[in-house]
Parts: structure tokens; C-alpha cells; sequence
């Protein structure tokens, strides 16, 4: 998890992993007036936090400020992410670095017409000729607990029970792009921290085998 991270500390829009801790008690223990415990990674979540918007100057690289994500088609359903790196296709349609087409309000695909330059509003209106062609489609969630990951930066709804609506207060930026939210230098800290503790308990693996070994061989000497 922590590699992963780290791997995609330049990946734009992704959000990283955390572990979520709960105790273990021993089923021998359980019982006791005291029980021993331990602390065990229940589950993985995702912070799901905006990472630094970062200025290109490229008008179709677009950010989300506050909660949303912009949505997008692909051949197994719409997927939503927080990577606005967008670009044109040959036939004009706003696709994503992958080629899927980024979905305008009601699923309408987004398609520029000549060599005009597009403005894009905060409401995420495309201004292109002076008139309006377009409306991108900006999805949030009651709760993001029904999100899995897809990919890098992409994230699928699996809970058929929770269903994307209009985001209401995300905000478009034309020519910035979200950044990574992982923190490159604490995952890295932490992932040799964990290599390290590795080594300890395989050291210590090691030392429990060769002491279990010396003790059959001493017995074997006394018995003899």
C-alpha cells in the first residue's frame, strides 16, 4: 500500500491508501479479567482529500475545487475521477489521457467544433464561438465508502445503492490540474520503517528456529 503511494506521488488526481486499525483479542483471552490485544489492520481506506492545484496553462487541463468528480465514459460503464488531464480527439470529442470520452450533462459527449479557443466556466459551462456547446457533468456522492478503485486515478461506484448526483459546490479550474494528495516523504519514512521491521522479525524467526534446534539436540545428548 505504502509503495503504491509512493509510486503514484506524481499521478494527478490519485488519492492515497491508509490502513484502518482495530484490536484482536486472543480466543484464549477473551474470557480473562485481563485479555492480551493486539493492533490489526482491519481494512484499507482512501483519503479522498484535493491535493495542490497546480497551474499548466493548458486549456483543457481542468481541477475540481471541493467535493466532485468529473465523469467519464468507458467500454464497461462510466468511471469518475479527480485527473482532469484532458485532451482532443481526432474528431474533436474531450477525451482523458486513456481515450475515454468525458461525459457533459445527462451523458452527452463534449465536442469542439474548429480552432476557436474553449472557455471553461466555474460551473463547468464550455464557452466555445462565443456561445455555450456544452455542460460537463461533475458527479459527487452522499458517501464515498461505495468507491472503488479502478486504475490510477480512476474510481467506480459498486454500491447500488448509492448513486451520483450534480455536485453543488465543486468548482472548475481551466488550466490547473490537482495534484498527487500522497505524501511522498512520510510514505516513504514509514515503508522503510516497516522494511526494517521485517528484518527484525525474520531475524528473530531465525533465532527462535536455531534455538528450537539446539534444544532437540541437547535432549537427544542427556537421553542418550
Amino acid at each position: 500500500m505504502l509503495a503504491n503511494n509512493t509510486a503514484n506521488a506524481s499521478t494527478g488526481g490519485y488519492k492515497s491508501d491508509h490502513e484502518f486499525y482495530s484490536l484482536y483479542v486472543g480466543t484464549d483471552a477473551a474470557d480473562t479479567n485481563d485479555p492480551s490485544t493486539m493492533p490489526v489492520i482491519e481494512r484499507p481506506w482512501t483519503d479522498f482529500s484535493q491535493g495542490i492545484l497546480t497551474p499548466t496553462g493548458n486549456p483543457l487541463d481542468l481541477a475540481l475545487s471541493g467535493n466532485g468528480f468529473f465523469s467519464v465514459d468507458t467500454p464497461s460503464g462510466p468511471l469518475f475521477t479527480r485527473n482532469g488531464n484532458f485532451h482532443l480527439a481526432p474528431n474533436g470529442q474531450i477525451v482523458t489521457a486513456e481515450g475515454y470520452a468525458v461525459r457533459g450533462t445527462g451523458g452527452a459527449k463534449l465536442t469542439l467544433t474548429g480552432t476557436s479557443p474553449v472557455e471553461i466556466t466555474k460551473d463547468g459551462a464550455l464557452w466555445q464561438g462565443g456561445a455555450v456547446i456544452g455542460q460537463l457533468e461533475i458527479a459527487d456522492f452522499t458517501s464515498t465508502a461505495g468507491l472503488v478503485k479502478q486504475g490510477r486515478s480512476y474510481f467506480r461506484a459498486v454500491d447500488p445503492s448509492i448513486t451520483p448526483s450534480a455536485a453543488k459546490d465543486a468548482a472548475v479550474e481551466q488550466g490547473r490540474l490537482e495534484a498527487s494528495n500522497a505524501g511522498t516523504a512520510e510514505a516513504a519514512v514509514r515503508l522503510i520503517s516497516i522494511m526494517r521491521q521485517f528484518e527484525m522479525l525474520q531475524k528473530a524467526a531465525s533465532l527462535g528456529a536455531e534455538m528450537n534446534q539446539h534444544a532437540i539436540q541437547d535432549v537427544a545428548k542427556v537421553g542418550s
